[in-house]
């Protein structure tokens, strides 16, 4: 019965509530149905062509950082996305994720082999890529297990739903992100299945990443590391992790036992792929990103305006802080 209101009625429902700005109450009863019914009809006039909805045109995206990064730190692809003042973490994330997807989505070519690692952001950015089914990847995870408890963020899951939505396979690195020694991690690597997928990971043509600090990863997340040993970090110089891998001011992998533990894409292998894109959002990792840019670990980043602000205002004032040294 439902299908049968006349187009006459449909105008009618979508005259008083769209052009005369009624709400769905007063509407019902100048209708005649139930005030639970009137959603259907506009429904349905939209179906039927009666209602043509017009947005005027949204860029989410601010170009005039995306050309001051690109030439300020000569990066090769950025995407710079708006925020809306007041956002939460959670929000901000989404924001970067839904609003990047498109852009990413034109730069992963059919038969891509893809490194991709996990993180909240990038898990948003692949929940939001448009379902193609066709692109025949081939997508490697870059990083071990963080540890058993496995989230939605984290690399197996983000893998596993980014070759259902682009189509592919995905090869997962079956080991834990840290041995408990360089032994046990060099007897890893030489199994074949844990082998194959470095195999992989140095024939990579696009990587993405996430790019942490020592205050805020997801080794932090999730009590992986200790506050004394992220003090032996800092004294050892580092200022960002990126795959697991942490590194100093000048993007160089600090010399640790952390370094010999880790299960993930190696720093020389990150330099090598054509096109590693750095995915967060918020304002506090720009000593990190310089530092992954600095040691040509990334090529290309994902970011919000206001880290983007952030971190071309660290840049900035790098070159500064070095003339002063020369003065002296």
């Amino acid at each position: 019965m439902q299908n049968n209101y006349s187009d006459d009625r449909l105008r009618l429902a979508a005259r008083l509530y769209y052009v005369d700005g009624l709400g769905q109450n007063e509407v019902a009863k100048f209708v005649k149905v139930s005030q639970a019914k009137v959603s259907r009809l506009l429904a349905m006039a939209r179906e039927r062509g009666i209602v043509r909805i017009s947005v005027a045109d949204y860029d989410p995206r601010r170009q005039d950082l995306e050309s001051e990064l690109v030439d300020r730190l000569k990066l090769s692809t950025v995407i710079v996305l708006k925020a809306i003042d007041g956002l939460s973490t959670a929000d901000l994330r989404r924001a970067v994720g839904h609003f990047s997807a498109a852009a990413v989505d034109t730069l992963i070519k059919p038969k891509d082999i893809v490194a991709l690692a996990g993180g909240r952001t990038i898990h948003e950015l692949i929940n939001h890529l448009p379902e193609r089914r066709n692109k025949a990847l081939t997508i490697v995870q870059a990083m071990g297990s963080v540890d058993s408890n496995v989230s939605a963020f984290d690399a197996q899951e983000v893998g596993r739903v980014m070759a259902q939505r682009l189509g592919g396979s995905f090869h997962s690195l079956n080991t834990p992100a840290y041995m408990p020694d360089k032994r046990t991690r060099d007897a890893l690597l030489k199994l074949e299945q844990v082998s194959a997928v470095h195999g992989f990971l140095t024939r990579a043509n696009l990587a993405l990443v996430g790019v942490g600090t020592l205050e805020n990863s997801v080794f932090i997340e999730r009590e992986v590391l200790s506050s004394e040993e992220r003090e032996h970090l800092k004294d050892a110089g580092a200022v960002g992790e990126i795959c697991g891998r942490f590194i100093d001011a000048e993007g160089k992998e600090c010399a640790t036992s952390w370094k010999d533990r880790v299960m993930s894409a190696e720093v020389e292998q990150l330099k090598k792929i054509p096109l590693v894109l750095a995915v967060v959002s918020g304002s506090d990792r720009s000593q990190a990103l310089l530092a992954a840019i600095r040691g040509h670990l990334i090529k290309g980043l994902i970011i919000d305006e206001t880290g983007a602000a952030a971190l071309l205002k660290a840049a900035s004032a790098t070159p500064e802080k070095k003339s002063r040294t020369k003065k002296k």
